[in-house]
């Protein structure tokens, strides 16, 4: 494990710094317990930026919601977030994100994270 946790600090590390138009596909599952409730996958499309305070992004794309046992859907949905850098050491993020359907919904993160 400490192996694996090296080579991907490695890696992280070592990526450089990108800004312009960029393509994400991510899926995220959900559970309760060992209950499997279904996941949904995005197709974006996004642009990214640094400034000299912090960092950006745009995305927006088809979702298909696949709930377990249900129909699945494709919905048009979206992200815009960034980070601010508050110190050396530290700097506080946030997202938003919305799905649109005939009733829309969002969903918000936000944090702070510390670099040793």
């Amino acid at each position: 494990m400490k192996k694996f946790i090296a080579i991907l600090s490695t890696l992280t590390l070592s990526t450089p710094a990108f800004a312009g138009p960029y393509v994400n596909v991510e899926n995220n599952a959900g559970f309760t317990g060992s209950n499997f409730g279904g996941h949904v996958t995005d197709f974006h499309l996004g642009y990214e930026s640094n400034t000299d305070f912090g960092s950006y992004y745009v995305q927006a794309g088809p979702s298909i919601f696949a709930p377990d046992g249900g129909e699945e859907e494709t919905k048009l949905t979206g992200k815009v977030g960034g980070s601010i850098q508050a110190t050396d050491r530290v700097s506080v993020y946030g997202e938003l994100s919305a799905a649109f359907d005939a009733v829309n919904s969002y969903g918000t993160k936000v944090g702070v994270k510390y670099n040793f």
